[in-house]
């Protein structure tokens, strides 16, 4: 088994609920059983798909919920996001039984957040579990062999099914199901949509234009949907972890673009699963957005990972100068030009370096990626 970053040991507190949310299928319930596994705490393990779960936990009977939980030192719920009011039965047992260790996990932090946000104001902490990322396949590759599967990775992606799928045509298999049998389905079950394929259309259209900036208005004329609900949905896409939205940055430059947004997906194998295409490098010629999103999601994950509290952004202004990735942390300026081939030596914008001299400024390429994500 390949090691995850987070090691729940580290992570658990008596008085505060551990919430792991993360897309469907990236290992919530594997981390989950691994630590119990080697947990000396009497633990209980439930799951929110269970009806008697829901009955107890959603309740707010007081008596109920503290005998559920009686005499054991953990209590974990996977799926929790399937008990209705699962916020209040989780603060009823910190604040009752202050000892308790607890944790829940949740396939969308749309629907999650919503049910324990309130509730549990001050008593959580919180984590995402994303698609294995370059340092921990670091478990299973060298940095040597990490490079020479770039290309597997920007066309698969890193999903665990997918990693360990034997073949080609199992990961293709293994992506199709995972867009169309469960992403997908949970987002359209979040706010009960009901246009599926318009919401999959615009999916589609968000997937050719990776790396791009987006005009909602041109989105909801293709596919024949107002300005506000194309919002919604690229807001429920966002929250049940397909797609990321970054935003440009701007100090009040006259020509900095602020108005549009662009938008990635978290993992490229779900990219191109939405639009079929799996090609190889030299039938494809969408590489260079595939290797900027491969870029943009890694790196989320490893800010993720090192808990940094940094902002993102893409940067460009009206005449066309343009930065891929702009992160600011503590004040600081860092500037990313990402170019697969390394022969590619983009100029910093003379308009960029003008407005912020003190900004550093890289270009990164298939020989320094893994210096950039580690």
């Amino acid at each position: 088994m390949i090691k995850r970053h987070y090691n729940l040991d580290n992570l658990i507190e008596k008085s505060k609920v551990l919430i792991i949310y993360g897309p469907r299928r990236v290992g919530k319930t594997t981390l989950l059983n691994d630590f119990l596994s080697r947990s000396k705490l009497k633990y209980k393990l439930d799951s929110g798909d269970n009806i008697r779960v829901q009955q107890i936990l959603g309740s707010q009977d007081f008596n109920q919920i503290i005998e559920y939980a009686e005499n054991y030192e953990l209590l974990a719920i996977d799926e929790a996001q399937q008990i209705p009011g699962i916020g209040m039965g989780l603060k009823i047992l910190v604040d009752q039984i202050p000892e308790l260790v607890i944790i829940a996990t949740g396939s969308s932090s749309f629907d999650l957040a919503q049910k324990v946000g309130e509730p549990l104001t001050g008593r959580k902490k919180t984590i995402i579990l994303y698609p294995f990322s370059q340092i921990e396949l670091l478990e299973k590759f060298n940095r040597f062999e990490l490079k020479e599967n770039l290309e597997e990775f920007l066309i698969f992606g890193s999903y665990p099914e997918v990693i360990i799928a034997k073949n080609r045509q199992k990961k293709i298999d293994i992506l199709s199901e995972l867009v169309n049998s469960y992403l997908l389905k949970d987002v359209l079950s979040l706010e009960k949509i009901k246009s599926s394929s318009q919401l999959f259309d615009l999916l589609k259209l968000i997937a050719f234009q990776v790396g791009n900036e987006v005009s909602l208005n041109e989105l909801a004329t293709q596919v024949k949907l107002d300005v506000k609900t194309v919002i919604r949905y690229l807001d429920i896409l966002e929250k049940s972890f397909v797609i990321i939205k970054i935003g440009g940055f701007s100090r009040n430059l006259r020509k900095e673009v602020v108005s549009k947004a662009k938008y990635y997906f978290l993992d490229n194998g779900v990219r191109n699963a939405v639009i079929s295409q799996f090609n190889n490098f030299a039938d494809r010629n969408d590489i260079g957005a595939l290797f900027e999103n491969f870029l943009f999601a890694e790196r989320l994950k490893n800010n993720a990972f090192k808990q940094c509290l940094t902002s993102m952004y893409f940067w460009r202004t009206y005449d066309g100068q343009e930065i891929d990735l702009v992160e600011e942390k503590e004040g600081k300026l860092c500037a990313f030009e990402f170019k697969l081939s390394e022969k590619n030596k983009k100029k910093e914008p003379k308009d960029w370096k003008k407005k912020y001299p003190k900004a550093k400024y890289k270009i990164i390429n298939r020989e320094n990626y893994l210096d950039f994500l580690m």
